[in-house]
């Protein structure tokens, strides 16, 4: 690094991949703003146990100055970026304030891929935020009061749920939501049979958890029906309305809560940048990491196609995430000392995805050994605790967890009447708004543009580090 100026940077999106590059850039000297819509970090792997009350909102977000206090050369900004002018290396939030820098790392996340599928994003629920998992779990809490105060609105789908999409996202969320609905609820809800609820999974794909082996596919559905998950298997969906799931085989689910895992695009960051863009929109970087004919510009995380060996883009995981954001900071650091850059070389440690209490599955290393069961389990809670910020976080996801293992009591399990509300009165009217707002590696904004069915295989595979 040269000593007649000091490096500047400005990274976008505090998730996993530009929090890893903020660090990493202030632990070489770089002086880096970090600009994200919020002012804390989230843990979006786990923003489904906060939206089925296994954890609550402050075991997954963690405040921003609170983990870069010791940084002193990383200056957090809360705004909500409109431009992007990549010639400049300059980006404008939308009350007008610009920041400019040396290099710019753009690492804004993703948001749902609806396929444009009618009426997805008017009627469903996609867990990209903390403000959707606390919408989902009002939404769940006020449903059951509501079939409580009056058991016939059951018969319209008050206790029926339904998740799209088959791939980890989908049966965390389902297997969470069948222990919630089967095992805890009963116990809080008297007078309301746990017959009368249902959670249905559906997903166009023959099997579960497509990228696993053939016995982590049976493994699923075997523990997922077990559970009393409803699979419908091989199946699209075709329309979602404000009461009804419209399947592909003509059939159709009398339903107030559908909750979408059916695929990521790049978040409306990328689209806004004017660079190339390739599959699910997601920005076209170079195997360093740079973004071609746009000097000192890098793209990270879930907003970039980060090119693989095999000519292939490695999935949106947020190990990926993790690693290209400290690879680009690297790079940027080798950069500004007249050193070459060094392309992106991803640790693959293997993918998992919980199934639900002691039972999960994970394909480990780069030989793939398989576990499942309850040493998979095991390895997954090390395995996300080790990914959280901060020594309290992780001690109070792991309190949560074991209460919830020992436990049919759930403490965050409190409606917020706003959040959950269901109009029953007009079946026409959108019930949710569309608020599938991340931040870093979980953005939100643009129509997607792709696909005609919904339920397409899930590319963000698992989260493993």
């Amino acid at each position: 690094m040269t000593d007649d100026h000091t490096p500047t940077a400005v990274v976008v999106g505090a998730g996993f991949a530009g929090l890893g590059a903020a660090r990493e850039l202030a632990k070489h000297g770089v002086h880096t703003v970090l600009v994200d819509r919020n002012d804390y970090h989230q843990f979006q792997p786990l923003l489904y146990q906060v939206a089925t009350a296994e954890l609550a909102r402050s075991d997954v977000a963690s405040s921003l100055r609170t983990l870069l206090r010791h940084e002193e050369l990383v200056d957090v900004k809360v705004g909500d970026v409109a431009e992007v002018d990549p010639v400049t290396r300059t980006v404008t939030t939308a009350d007008g304030t610009t920041f400019s820098g040396d290099y710019l790392v753009l690492a804004g996340g993703s948001q749902p891929n609806f396929f444009n599928t009618p009426g997805a994003r008017e009627h469903s629920i996609a867990l990209y935020s903390i403000r959707d998992a606390e919408r989902l779990r009002s939404r769940i809490f006020a449903a059951f009061e509501a079939a409580d105060n009056d058991p016939s609105l059951v018969a319209r789908g008050a206790v029926t749920f339904v998740v799209v999409g088959g791939g980890p996202t989908g049966v965390e969320v389902a297997g969470a939501l069948a222990e919630l609905i089967h095992d805890v609820l009963p116990h809080q809800y008297h007078g309301l049979a746990s017959s009368s609820a249902s959670v249905h999974l559906v997903d166009h794909a023959p099997t579960l958890l497509g990228p696993f082996s053939d016995e982590a596919h049976e493994y699923a559905s075997k523990v997922l029906q077990r559970k009393g998950v409803r699979l419908h298997l091989g199946t699209g969906v075709t329309e979602i309305r404000a009461g009804e799931v419209l399947l592909s085989d003509g059939s159709s689910l009398t339903t107030r809560c559908v909750i979408w895992a059916g695929g990521v695009l790049a978040a409306s960051l990328a689209e806004r940048t004017g660079l190339p863009r390739g599959r699910g929109g997601r920005l076209t970087v170079e195997h360093d990491l740079t973004v071609d004919d746009a000097p000192g510009v890098y793209a990270v995380g879930d907003v970039a196609n980060v090119p693989a060996p095999d000519g292939t883009a490695y999935p949106q995981l947020g190990s990926v995430a993790l690693q290209s954001g400290r690879w680009a900071a690297k790079n940027i650091v080798a950069e500004a000392g007249g050193h070459s850059r060094k392309p992106f070389h991803y640790h693959d440690k293997g993918i998992m995805a919980m199934i639900g209490r002691g039972a999960a599955v994970a394909e480990l290393g780069p030989h793939r050994h398989e576990l499942h069961g309850s040493i998979a389990f095991a390895s997954w809670l090390g395995v996300h605790a080790w990914l959280m910020s901060g020594v309290r976080t992780r001690a109070d996801a792991f309190v949560s967890w074991g209460w919830d293992y020992f436990s049919t009591n759930r403490a965050p399990a409190i409606v917020d009447g706003d959040k959950g509300r269901i109009d029953w009165g007009d079946p026409d009217e959108p019930e949710t708004e569309s608020a599938h707002a991340g931040q870093g590696d979980g953005g939100t904004g643009v129509v997607p543009q792709v696909g005609a069915q919904a339920a397409q295989r899930e590319p963000d595979l698992t989260r493993t580090p």
